[in-house]
């Protein structure tokens, strides 16, 4: 996969490797401005946004290829990551400090494993409230930094598979394979409950959206670096 055979006027699909602590928005930005710089101005989105916190794969659609947007998001998705169990924080990740600790020495590894098994099909799920859900023309996590009450609506969502890969405690690693619009923070979040105790998400890595798989994505410094010298 290289940019220079990429036609990105008439449209094509990019596979990027999100780092940590980028948003999904600030991928697009920089490689809107990279290609505008080479290209021109042209049309760009990405389907289906990552967590500052999350890395992994975000692809972005450009030109004609932006029609693609709601059917790449509608595919399911693959991630790998690591719940913290014993602790929860507001945003349901580590992108905010811990606001309430709970004893886990009674927690088995067979109570965690039946728990996974809990998960697994169709079910109801909440946002976070920290997400960017929109409520009444607003993202939810506008709403909750202003101090706001949010109320947001459950969504039907699929867990179709949900693999605990090692549990060393306070850490629980998975691979979880899902539907669209599944929040693998609120599912860290409802593992702990379901637990009666408290969990968020400790690490998260998108392998794959549909066929798409990370291992054929880009870093972004390579993407950029790729891109052939803009004409004079």
């Amino acid at each position: 996969m290289t940019s220079s055979n990429f036609n990105f006027s008439e449209g094509e699909v990019i596979l990027i490797d999100k780092p940590l602590d980028w948003t999904s928005f600030d991928v697009v930005n920089k490689i809107k401005f990279a290609l505008k710089k080479n290209f021109g101005a042209i049309k760009i989105g990405h389907a289906g946004t990552l967590d500052p916190k999350a890395t992994g794969l975000l692809i972005l659609c450009t030109g004609k290829k932006t029609k693609n947007i709601q059917e790449i998001q509608d595919a399911e998705k693959e991630y790998t990551g690591s719940i913290y169990l014993g602790a929860t924080t507001p945003c349901f990740d580590t992108e905010k400090e811990i606001d309430e600790t709970f004893d886990i020495s009674g927690i088995t590894n067979e109570d965690i494993l039946k728990c996974r098994d809990s998960f697994l099909g169709e079910q109801e799920q909440f946002p976070p409230i920290h997400s960017a859900v929109k409520i009444d023309g607003k993202r939810a996590y506008q709403l909750a930094r202003q101090g706001k009450e949010v109320n947001i609506k459950s969504k039907i969502i699929t867990i179709y598979e949900f693999d605990i890969t090692k549990i060393d405690l306070p850490l629980i690693d998975f691979n979880v394979r899902c539907s669209k619009g599944t929040y693998i923070r609120s599912l860290a979040n409802d593992f702990g409950k379901r637990l009666n105790s408290g969990a968020y998400l400790h690490a998260l890595r998108r392998t794959k959206i549909g066929t798409s798989n990370v291992d054929d994505a880009l870093k972004i410094e390579d993407f950029l670096k790729s891109l052939p010298a803009a004409e004079n």
